[in-house]
């Protein structure tokens, strides 16, 4: 039996995001139906393979003990019952020698037969066993029919504490699409910047201010673009200029301007800057990082400079004169 999703009268098409560690991706929902202000979104087949993607990424950078994973496992409706290993990786506390089979794993087990009907009860999931790697490595997926999926979300906190309620199926919704993290994951509209600085939920196709509309605003600023800009600005009064700091932690601003390695004086007594083109720089820096889908987009070719006040510093170099 399908999952129950909110009236088709009541859903609307929009992106979503967990600030700038998940998303943005499209997906459908309900805006009233909310956990704690959060929304509760259901997302396509393709579009949760991404999601899952990103989950597995988040926990190899920051450890499966404080991150959720999802996993998408594939087969066919005609195929034998299968058993399929989930293991949980490294954790925060896991010792360098630790070997691969002493860490927390799921064993999946699903009869496919049964998916088309109700992947949730055609699906059960327990602790890994050295017998149920046995049974993954032996029985394979087989037959020809119709593709199914089953749509894992693995608590991985809890299930290092135990648990054997922490991990379950999501369930197909009668339109086909997947909720992941509804009423559990803080879910909220993804934005769009107008060029006049508005800012609009992602639905939202026209800006409130100036009634221009999202498809029709200029492309957001790359990397390169944004930083032959900076220089272009902060060279009007100090040609030398070859690099800037960046803080992008809250509010973008520049933090510190060079001349090689040496530090060029930004103070508007002193240097040879004055307030109008370092906001103006300012400006470009902040509406750059608000239009991007994600931040890294932005500053994936710009230099990561260690700071013990942030973890937001990079240094964006200008091209040469």
């Amino acid at each position: 039996m399908s999952a129950t999703m909110p009236r088709a009268s009541k859903m609307i098409r929009t992106r979503v995001c967990i600030d700038d560690m998940l998303g943005p991706f499209d997906c459908q929902l309900n805006p009233g139906n909310r956990w704690n202000g959060w929304l509760s979104p259901y997302f396509t087949l393709e579009t949760t393979r991404m999601l899952s993607a990103q989950t597995l990424r988040m926990a190899d950078e920051y450890g499966y003990d404080c991150v959720d994973t999802i996993h998408v496992i594939d087969g066919r409706a005609d195929s034998q019952d299968t058993v399929h290993i989930i293991r949980g990786g490294t954790c925060r506390y896991n010792s360098e020698d630790e070997r691969e089979d002493e860490r927390v794993a799921i064993a999946v087990r699903i009869r496919w037969r049964n998916v088309g009907r109700d992947a949730v009860a055609a699906t059960t999931i327990t602790h890994a066993t050295p017998g149920d790697g046995k049974a993954a490595r032996r029985r394979k997926v087989t037959g020809r029919g119709a593709r199914r999926s089953v749509v894992v979300h693995a608590r991985w906190q809890w299930l290092i504490e135990g648990s054997d309620t922490a991990a379950d199926v999501a369930p197909l919704s009668r339109d086909g699409l997947y909720g992941v993290g509804g009423w559990e994951w803080t879910w909220h509209f993804s934005s769009w910047w107008c060029v006049c600085g508005e800012c609009m939920d992602w639905h939202e196709l026209r800006c409130d201010n100036c009634d221009l509309h999202r498809d029709s605003q200029p492309p957001a600023l790359t990397g390169p673009v944004v930083a032959e800009k900076v220089g272009t600005i902060l060279r009007t009064l100090a040609p030398e200029a070859t690099s800037a700091l960046v803080d992008f932690d809250g509010s973008a601003r520049l933090i510190a301007v060079f001349a090689g390695d040496t530090e060029i004086d930004t103070a508007d007594d002193t240097g040879p800057f004055d307030t109008e083109t370092l906001g103006e720089a300012d400006t470009l820096l902040r509406q750059a990082a608000d239009r991007a889908s994600r931040l890294h987009d932005l500053i994936s070719d710009w230099e990561h400079v260690p700071d013990e006040r942030t973890t937001q510093l990079y240094r964006v170099t200008f091209p040469a004169l």
